[in-house]
């Protein structure tokens, strides 16, 4: 890629320079610039969204029978197959992931591409149980325009979770990457274009979301936001969403507790444990960042995870062995030490880590080590806010009860993890557990086919499912009237031929 080149970005179709500022695009393990490109202004915005329009309304994609638009769909998957190196470079380039991490996300989105293909040509509407002289059916049309707002921290896997079901319901759809990492994002569409999807079905506006998110929020041909990001910013998404009655999927933050009771397979409970909060370098909502462990076992535990974190490789994100990469920028790693400050100064202890990693790349990126704090209580601000990165908040608990109040003491209800020998134990304490996903045995595993979302602050709607596709579409009923004789209460009688 050229880096002093101009990157244009895709209104309604079309591929040119945005109307905004222009900006670089940086590589975190270095801060050197990947590519530069203009952000999209407001006039951008309502480009976008006029063409998208436009598009929903007469390039046939809404007409089209489901299997003909799962064909696209399918393609888009392949094409993602066909380019998924290129993709994972770029996603490692473009928030610092490392390139294992990538590779995988890429073949997540290729696959939920193919997932909601399959999910479009098989979907099924139906005739319901008829109460009176008449047929009912209960059917799904598209929306037309909604918009996708995505996170920094896994750009094409949430991008596609959104754009694949959202287009195999007909609709069109306006992407709203976040502004540190908008690569992926304009390379998909391009896929998408190559796939065959119809030009001004999507569009990509990279830049501020406090601007373009807003804006796309507000804007009345906008049927639907699907968000993934920070509570504050869905919170107000809300708001908007309330005074317009429009539907909004939001993905939001996380504290989510992991517990280890004292029956529990101590390999993989520290290997569950590390993968949990240590692997994306903690940059995750789902990330296990406060750790439950029953006291009797809290010590032997906790130094076996110690010397295991202290042992994971990070560094350079292009070097396969690596696993844990940068932060995403220089600012958010401060955010990440003036969390640990504070957790000290609250009374907690180090562990492990709590200090910049120095000499050679590490003076160049901004690269944080696996942190570890104990002596802390579940109310204390460390162990209530999202910290948003690789620290790990270490507590005992003397029976389940406690357990059980502290890991749900929490604004937050997005994911829990429990290692237990118990099966029978790990039901009981999964369905009290008040989260959207449980893992029990295993941490941060996804599937496309289950639904994933949180309670409370942790946000609203679920994505991914056979049945995520019905978030970007609306029910309707028909009846069709059977009756011999007119209605009763007109009192019409029906005329009998002579």
């Amino acid at each position: 890629m050229n880096t002093e080149q101009t990157l244009p970005i895709c209104i309604a179709g079309q591929w040119r320079p945005g109307r905004g500022e222009r900006y670089a695009s940086r590589y975190p393990a270095t801060g050197e610039a990947v590519a530069w490109l203009n952000a999209a202004d407001l006039q951008d915005v309502e480009e976008a969204i006029q063409g998208a329009h436009q598009a929903f309304l007469h390039s046939g994609w809404a007409q089209r029978k489901p299997h003909e638009r799962a064909g696209v769909l399918y393609r888009i998957a392949e094409l993602i197959r066909l380019h998924s190196e290129e993709l994972a470079q770029l996603q490692r380039q473009d928030n610092g992931k490392p390139i294992n991490e990538t590779r995988a996300l890429v073949a997540s989105a290729a696959g939920t591409f193919q997932f909601f293909a399959a999910a479009c040509e098989t979907l099924e509407e139906t005739i319901t149980p008829s109460r009176g002289d008449f047929v009912s059916m209960s059917v799904y049309e598209p929306m037309g325009v909604v918009a996708a707002i995505t996170p920094w921290n896994s750009p094409i896997a949430s991008e596609a979770q959104k754009v694949a079901p959202a287009l195999a319901a007909g609709n069109a759809v306006v992407i709203k990457p976040a502004e540190i990492t908008p690569l992926l994002a304009l390379r998909l569409a391009r896929l998408c274009e190559e796939a065959g999807l119809p030009k001004g079905l999507i569009s990509v506006l990279p830049g501020k979301g406090s601007l373009l998110g807003d804006a796309l929020t507000r804007h009345p041909l906008v049927k639907r936001v699907s968000f993934t990001g920070g509570t504050r910013t869905g919170k107000h998404i809300a708001h908007i969403a309330a005074d317009k009655m429009m539907p909004v999927s939001l993905e939001l933050g996380g504290k989510s507790p992991t517990i280890v009771l004292d029956d529990a397979d101590l390999d993989h409970a520290v290997a569950g444990v590390l993968y949990g909060i240590f692997s994306s370098s903690g940059e995750a909502c789902i990330a296990g960042s406060r750790l439950f462990i029953a006291r009797a076992l809290y010590e032997p535990f906790m130094q076996r995870l110690v010397a295991a974190a202290a042992n994971l490789r990070v560094g350079d994100p292009a070097d396969e062995h690596t696993q844990m990469g940068p932060l995403i920028s220089a600012s958010h790693r401060e955010s990440v030490e003036r969390y640990v400050a504070l957790g000290l100064a609250e009374g907690g202890r180090l562990r492990l880590g709590g200090q910049r990693p120095s000499g050679g790349l590490y003076d160049q990126g901004f690269f944080y080590p696996p942190t570890i704090l104990e002596g802390l209580s579940n109310h204390q601000q460390v162990c209530q806010e999202e910290i948003f990165g690789p620290v790990l908040v270490a507590m005992p608990f003397d029976n389940e009860a406690q357990l059980l109040e502290q890991a749900n003491d929490s604004v937050y209800a997005l994911a829990a993890g429990i290692w237990t020998g118990d099966y029978k134990r790990a039901w009981a304490l999964g369905r009290r557990l008040q989260a959207g996903t449980v893992w029990i045995n295993t941490y941060k595993q996804f599937s496309i086919s289950t639904p994933f979302g949180g309670w409370r602050d942790s946000g609203l709607g679920r994505e991914k499912g056979r049945l995520g596709i019905l978030q970007y579409m609306e029910q309707k009923s028909l009846y069709w009237g059977m009756n011999e004789q007119p209605l009763a209460w007109a009192g019409v009688p029906r005329e009998v031929a002579q």
